[in-house]
């Protein structure tokens, strides 16, 4: 399959960052040439890798994406085998709030019904429960919750270091940062891939750019129906050394302009020990083009993050201490699916074009890159992609200027 070409590649990998980094994992032990073109530096904080920590948890309301959570173990455990450092820090996910909430993260009900059809252990709690067993305060009666022991809180700094290493001592990988794609033109049944640190022919494109998959699909003349969401987070310093929190998210409905809706992480010793994480899960302002993003939080969030940290849990100095923003592409689609799928119809080469458009994947990482390397290499994979398979919804053709 690999040719003398230098220049030449398999399979391009567009995106450096976790997602991608893991395809190319996948593909390179399938003994495939694979090129990886990350415009920014590897390992950088400007998509949606930004950060050290992510949760991985089962709960879904979909028993689809359950299995899916299921069936991305095994591959967090291979990649461990590979990484001294622990990458998933094993505290629990805990859901709790308004059973009758419905938000971007699922509703708990459903929830419980997707965890009791594929037997996964679980146990409820009233809110008293919650409040003397995971150290919240000051919830409303009506308040229920879930808790799924296998959550975990992901060190996603190591996930992203061992991945990189990997590729990097490939005899099948090359990598190449600072390397911003500008053309994509089919090329017989494969692709020429223009980039800022050269031209490059490939028979397979895995496009994985995270929030900037418009930049790469614009170039073969389709867009995306996204927004963008450069997504705020604090640090919370412990005034209780012993306090410690599981995963967690907590179902509300909105108040004005607050989304109301919040979730948080463990104190992980390779994340600011003796702080404890609490983001919004909701941003004020949905940018319109992933240029707009700013490295500093939108000061409303942090400061309705605060508010809920001083009313809602203990042992914990309200104010922020550390602060950070992460960008994402979120798909139109209600309840912001993922979206995998190969390019439409009309653009040439359409089948060797495989693209992980938008959504929240970092508890997938390693499973993804299974799957994407899959769909590149076979046009097919043995998951069930059918639910992420959207494109025909919300990939749109360019329209060409006429002269």
């Amino acid at each position: 399959m690999t040719t003398d070409n230098s220049n030449h590649f398999d399979v391009i990998v567009i995106g450096g960052g976790a997602i991608g980094l893991a395809t190319a994992w996948q593909l390179q032990k399938r003994k495939c040439k694979t090129l990886i073109l990350e415009q920014f530096e590897f390992r950088n904080q400007l998509g949606s890798s930004a950060g050290v920590s992510r949760q991985y948890r089962i709960p879904y309301p979909e028993d689809y994406m359950v299995q899916m959570a299921l069936d991305a173990q095994p591959y967090w455990d291979e990649l461990q085998k590979y990484s001294a450092i622990p990458l998933l820090d094993k505290v629990g996910t805990l859901w709790f709030g308004d059973p009758n909430v419905h938000s971007t993260e699922g509703n708990i009900a459903e929830a419980e019904k997707s965890l009791q059809a594929l037997n996964v252990p679980y146990v409820t709690l009233t809110a008293r429960e919650i409040e003397d067993k995971y150290h919240f305060r000051n919830l409303p009666d009506t308040y229920t919750g879930l808790f799924q022991p296998d959550g975990a809180s992901i060190n996603f700094k190591s996930t992203i270091d061992t991945l990189f290493q990997l590729n990097r001592t490939s005899e099948y990988v090359t990598l190449h940062e600072g390397a911003r794609v500008t053309g994509i033109r089919p090329d017989g049944t494969g692709f020429e891939v223009v980039s800022s640190k050269g031209r490059f022919t490939c028979d397979k494109l895995a496009i994985i750019p995270g929030p900037y998959v418009d930049d790469v699909i614009n170039l073969l003349d389709f867009t995306i129906e996204a927004t963008y969401w450069n997504m705020s987070s604090a640090y919370f310093k412990k005034t209780d050394r012993n306090i410690q929190y599981p995963t967690w998210f907590v179902f509300q409905d909105p108040e004005g302009e607050n989304g109301n809706q919040f979730y948080g992480f463990p104190n992980v010793a390779w994340d600011h020990d003796g702080f404890i994480r609490v983001a919004p899960d909701f941003v004020i302002d949905p940018l319109n083009d992933p240029g707009e993003r700013t490295l500093t939080p939108n000061p409303q969030e942090l400061a309705y993050t605060s508010e809920w940290v001083k009313n809602h849990m203990t042992g914990l100095d309200p104010e922020p201490h550390f602060t950070s923003t992460c960008l994402i592409a979120l798909s139109k689609i209600e309840n912001k699916e993922l979206l995998i799928d190969f390019a439409p119809p009309y653009v040439p080469n359409h089948k060797n074009i495989v693209v992980y458009a938008t959504g929240w994947a970092a508890k997938f990482t390693p499973y993804l890159g299974k799957i994407m390397a899959d769909l590149a290499l076979d046009g097919h994979t043995d998951f069930d992609i059918s639910p992420f398979r959207l494109g025909n919804k919300y990939f749109k053709a360019l329209v060409k200027p006429t002269h």
